[in-house]
């Protein structure tokens, strides 16, 4: 069974770096605190309860990947797909919420912390990893992503964003993660 994925093309390709320009989409988001790996455990579990009946409908939403984190960022509004981003320790991680769906379609949350938003399309800088997304892995993939853009004299805003396609059971060396920044248009 396939996962869902945003939509997005792929403009400029290097090694584990892209260019990507993503389509806009609908996602669900909560802020959550504490450290990477807690603020992303709290999160998915708080949007897993919205797409599995946690919502004024009682409906099943499918699941889509990745799972994205992000710290907040008191400058840049989240424009990311499913993201986790660190800041005094509060993270928003997101949900894409499946294509077929509009902010429209889409049941309203029980839980009030889940929010619902539509997110316009954006161009990303990405770079991919496998393995675990440890916190130094991030921060390191983070300051890969900065100096490659830097190269290339791309303006990135906002914060970086982590990117995890995975369930928790997929074997280290299997896993499929991003860490994206995105570009000024």
């Amino acid at each position: 069974m396939a996962i869902e994925e945003p939509k997005y093309a792929v403009s400029f390709q290097e090694v584990a770096f892209e260019i990507r320009d993503y389509q806009g989409a609908v996602a669900a988001e909560v802020t959550v605190t504490g450290d990477q790996k807690g603020a992303a455990n709290q999160g998915f579990r708080l949007l897993a309860g919205y797409i599995f009946g946690g919502n004024a409908r009682r409906q099943s939403i499918d699941m889509t990947a990745p799972v994205a984190q992000e710290r907040v960022s008191e400058k840049i509004a989240m424009t990311a797909p499913v993201t986790q981003t660190p800041t005094d320790g509060a993270w928003v991680v997101r949900f894409t919420m499946p294509s077929a769906y509009t902010l429209e379609t889409l049941p309203e949350p029980s839980d009030q912390r889940v929010k619902l938003r539509k997110i316009a399309p954006a161009r990303f800088v990405v770079i991919r990893f496998s393995g675990y997304a440890a916190p130094e892995s991030v921060e390191e993939r983070t300051a890969e992503l900065i100096a490659f853009a830097k190269e290339r004299h791309l303006r990135t805003i906002g914060p970086a964003s982590l990117a995890q396609y995975n369930p928790p059971w997929t074997l280290w060396f299997m896993r499929r993660n991003e860490v994206m920044i995105q570009l000024e248009n």
